[in-house]
């Protein structure tokens, strides 16, 4: 589903804090559409300039970084620039962050969000579920994970506003049928999140997970009925599903100075789902 996220300042930031990430360097991967697109969007919105990563569909992300770029007309260089990579490959996820210090040289990447990710379309039980699939959500959920968090904790910037926020899922906590690997895969990168936050110990660089329940987008919908979107309807105390944009602003507050003191932590953003 696509995301209608504009660019107008973020009415929950006050007008002394309007820019919180002025001129800082974001990286969001897996920004081309649904929870990472609107991520890009509102870090944009909170001044950040940003790496719009994406595994193949580069139309889309050229749109997302049109716009932001077009929304900063004034300055004389592009505030977004799309990048094609892997995440799952150890030198394509090293170029990524080669060309982030390429495009912005004047400062280092402040921020990774890590929102890449895959699902069996099939939803199959773990009976059901073949080696090959199983390696193929792996391989993106949580080698990926590893290994754009791996760079970031090498090149973030340190002494003060270097943060590593991986996407997780709500489904490490509620445990559905059908979901094995993938809710196997994410909760992997919530141990690796917890420990790399204590190995980051000196450095200021916060490292925390944000766990969307579920949310209306492409990911979502594949391979599902109207009735199992009415379930999951059904099980929100809200009676809705997410938006992309339920989950941008808690991204947004844990990019920012004022989430210094968060730390280690999954959190789970899902209306009341789990």
């Amino acid at each position: 589903m696509a995301s209608t996220t504009t660019l107008t300042p973020d009415v929950h930031v006050s007008p002394s804090a309007a820019l919180p990430l002025q001129n800082r360097v974001a990286i969001v991967t897996g920004a081309s559409r649904g929870i990472g697109r609107a991520i890009a969007l509102h870090l944009a919105s909170m001044g950040a300039n940003l790496i719009i990563n994406y595994a193949s569909n580069s139309a889309q992300a050229q749109l997302l970084a049109d716009q932001i770029n077009s929304s900063s007309s004034s300055s004389p260089h592009p505030r977004a620039i799309p990048v094609q990579a892997d995440v799952s490959d150890p030198i394509q996820v090293k170029s990524l962050f080669d060309r982030a210090e390429q495009a912005f040289p004047t400062h280092r990447v402040d921020i990774l969000v890590n929102s890449a990710g895959i699902a069996d379309p099939n939803h199959s039980t773990i009976l059901q579920t073949t080696t090959e699939e199983f390696d193929r959500i792996f391989a993106v959920n949580t080698r990926g994970a590893f290994l754009v968090a791996r760079e970031a904790a090498n090149r973030v910037t340190r002494g003060g506003g270097g943060r590593i926020i991986l996407l997780t899922s709500s489904l490490v906590a509620s445990l559905k049928a059908n979901a094995g690997p993938y809710a196997a895969s994410k909760a992997a990168v919530e141990a690796m999140a917890k420990i790399l936050a204590k190995e980051m110990k000196g450095t200021l660089v916060t490292v925390n997970c944000v766990a969307p329940g579920p949310i209306a987008t492409d990911l979502l919908m594949e391979g599902r009925s109207e009735g199992d979107l009415e379930r999951m309807v059904k099980e929100c105390p809200h009676n809705r599903l997410g938006q992309p944009e339920d989950v941008a602003p808690l991204v947004g507050f844990l990019a920012s100075d004022e989430s210094e003191w968060v730390n280690g932590q999954v959190i789970r953003v899902n209306g009341g789902y789990v």
